[in-house]
């Protein structure tokens, strides 16, 4: 078991979304993926998008079928949406929400926006590379730093309201180069699973 598998999400949902992560978490902790967010989006009617991933980071077409079979039927017992909607599951994306402590720490050196629910420094909303991370916050850098701040600010987890990666060269470079990786060994070790 990895450590992103069994750490809890540090950013969750509030109203109907919260409730649709309730239901459809244990199902997806059940087929080994992660629940990264679930929001409910007025577009084509009603849509209820659910973000998901393998705990290494990949997300195939095949998965997120998939988990729309095994969710589906779950949603209707419980019914939580009382109007209909499309169902819509996706991977996190490259410029990805960040949800879990170990997002952060998966992709230090990397730019980042966020909000925080409380005042930091005298401001909520911030934009920087994450230099350093640890068991109760992170640290960035700011990359547009105005007079009288600090170039650097320290975030506890626990103020955290909303956070997504910055789409960069550099970003876009090391999550091919993660996928890659990630595939790599998915098919060494299927190919140790048939011998």
């Amino acid at each position: 078991m990895s450590q992103t598998e069994n750490q809890p999400r540090i950013i969750v949902e509030t109203g109907v979304d919260l409730r649709v992560a309730e239901i459809i978490e244990p199902v997806l902790g059940t087929m080994d993926y992660l629940l990264v967010r679930v929001r409910l989006l007025n577009q084509n009617g009603l849509t209820l998008q659910i973000m998901a991933e393998r705990s290494d980071g990949t997300m195939t077409v095949e998965d997120c079928e998939a988990i729309s079979m095994a969710i589906s039927p779950v949603l209707d017992v419980d019914d939580p949406i009382d109007k209909a909607y499309h169902l819509e599951v996706s991977s996190p994306g490259i410029d990805r929400p960040m949800v879990r402590k170990s997002d952060f720490s998966r992709w230090q050196g990397h730019l980042v926006k966020f909000e925080t629910s409380i005042l930091i420094d005298n401001r909520k909303r911030f934009r920087g590379k994450i230099v350093e991370t640890n068991d109760e916050g992170f640290t960035i850098e700011r990359d547009q730093v105005a007079y009288g701040e600090a170039p650097s600010v320290t975030i506890p987890f626990t103020a955290l309201s909303e956070a997504k990666l910055i789409l960069t060269d550099d970003l876009i470079r090391d999550a091919l180069r993660a996928d890659k990786l990630a595939k790599a060994q998915a098919a060494n070790q299927n190919g140790d699973d048939e011998e």
